[in-house]
Parts: structure tokens; C-alpha cells; sequence
């Protein structure tokens, strides 16, 4: 459940369909570290992992080669 409510704002945030935003997150450095425990950033809040999901997907964007 959590992913689901990370995926829904950062799709909200980023302005972009539910589908992309998914295919996003899953491919994310974000996810890997949730998902790997690392930091324990699971234990954050759905907000601030949208807005470093939020930060990533720019960075991607400005340089799409990374």
C-alpha cells in the first residue's frame, strides 16, 4: 500500500499518468533504497519520498542519458 500512496502523489506532483509514474518509481534509485531498506527510508513519509522521487524523475529529465 505504501507504494501505491508514493506512486499517487508523485504522479499528481510530477503531472504525469498513474502507469508512468509507476514504470518510474520501479526503475527508480529511490525505490532501490526503500525497497533495500537503506536509511531506513521506508520509514519515511509517503510525502518525502514523493518529493525525492520528484527530484530524481528532474534530474533525469535535464539529463536524459543518466
Amino acid at each position: 500500500m505504501k507504494y501505491a500512496r508514493i506512486v499517487n502523489i508523485f504522479a499528481k506532483q510530477a503531472g504525469i499518468t498513474l502507469d508512468n509514474a509507476l514504470s518510474f518509481f520501479y526503475s527508480s534509485s529511490t525505490y532501490e533504497l526503500i525497497s533495500e531498506g537503506v536509511a531506513d527510508m521506508h520509514c519515511r513519509s509517503d510525502e518525502y519520498l514523493a518529493d525525492e522521487l520528484m527530484i530524481e524523475y528532474k534530474e533525469k529529465a535535464s539529463n536524459p542519458s543518466k
